[in-house]
């Protein structure tokens, strides 16, 4: 539903992103809050435990015109930022679409399922991880996890691209499925790098093994400040991978990414292009919350685009 006058607007409630058609933006955010949860869980025989805390309050936004195409003009005095009420100041921006120089740090994590149910989509999955990474060559580093009962991650820098193509096509598939976890395990790592972080996870959807549960991985996603874009490694249809393919929209959509499900690895230059252009148009804002309280509980944001 379009707000009176259509003005532009996009409303946060208790999740870290949201997507409306105001008018004639698109804005996408999503943002940290105060969450602390631990869980218990087997990472390569460890117990790993998933923090979250809020300073200042990240958010991660991309804004389209009516047309979908990218908006990368406008400035800090184009947002205004209210958290329950009460109007906030920007304490930090960063415009879209600015040269790698002036553009913050980009993290990028990928995410591959290796377990048996990947048996079908295994070299789909591979080829797609190794194209995903070729587009984004400005990243300062380059984690990855791998999965299937047991989570294994190891980070690399640009000059170690070739190691981390040799890792991805010499996995081989494991029992069991711990989706959540891994999840889990890379935003706890994300959590202490400072910029821009995003997370493309490949993976048929499903979860058998993990210890943390897919309530407490939502909640870790609203709390965290990576944006997730998930590929679907999905067969026919069916009661089953439809639930999966809900799964995985709710992953992304709760951090302001997409999922897609794509059927040819030829689909895939258009899905990395899209995703690489709002990477690359991405505004970061801000802000230090005038609630002090440390209650716990989570905040109604209004972001709003105020540009023409």
């Amino acid at each position: 539903h379009l707000p009176p006058g259509g003005a532009h607007h996009t409303r946060v409630k208790e999740v870290a992103a949201v997507r409306r058609y105001p008018g004639e933006r698109l804005v996408l955010v999503r943002f940290r809050q105060a969450l602390c949860i631990t869980a218990a869980g087997a990472v390569s025989g460890q117990t790993p435990v998933f923090r979250g805390r809020v300073d200042l309050v990240n958010m991660g936004i991309t804004v389209t015109d009516r047309k979908g195409g990218i908006v990368a003009d406008l400035t800090a005095r184009d947002f205004r930022i209210v958290e329950d009420g009460r109007e906030q100041t920007i304490r930090y921006f960063a415009a879209g679409d600015v040269s790698e120089e002036e553009a913050p740090p980009l993290h990028l994590g990928v995410l591959l399922d290796v377990s048996r149910s990947m048996a079908d989509d295994i070299g789909f999955v591979r080829t797609a991880a190794i194209k995903f990474l070729n587009t984004l060559t400005n990243a300062v580093d380059m984690t990855l996890v791998d999965f299937d009962l047991q989570v294994r991650v190891t980070r690399y820098g640009q000059s170690d691209f070739a190691r981390l193509v040799e890792r991805i096509r010499s996995q081989k598939l494991g029992d069991y499925t711990a989706l959540y976890d891994a999840i889990g395990v890379y935003l706890d790592g994300a959590a202490d790098q400072d910029g821009r972080k995003v997370m493309v996870l490949y993976t048929d959807g499903g979860d058998t093994r993990s210890t943390l549960t897919y309530n407490e991985l939502i909640k870790l996603l609203r709390a965290s400040d990576v944006t997730v874009y998930a590929i679907g490694a999905l067969g026919p249809t069916s009661v089953s991978r439809t639930n999966e393919r809900l799964v995985l929209q709710r992953i992304a959509e709760e951090t302001g990414g997409q999922v897609y499900f794509p059927m040819f690895v030829k689909e895939l230059d258009k899905i990395y292009s899209q995703i690489a252009s709002e990477i690359r148009a991405q505004y970061t804002l801000g802000y230090v919350s005038s609630n002090t309280t440390n209650d716990g509980h989570w905040r109604k944001v209004d972001v709003t685009v105020t540009h023409p």
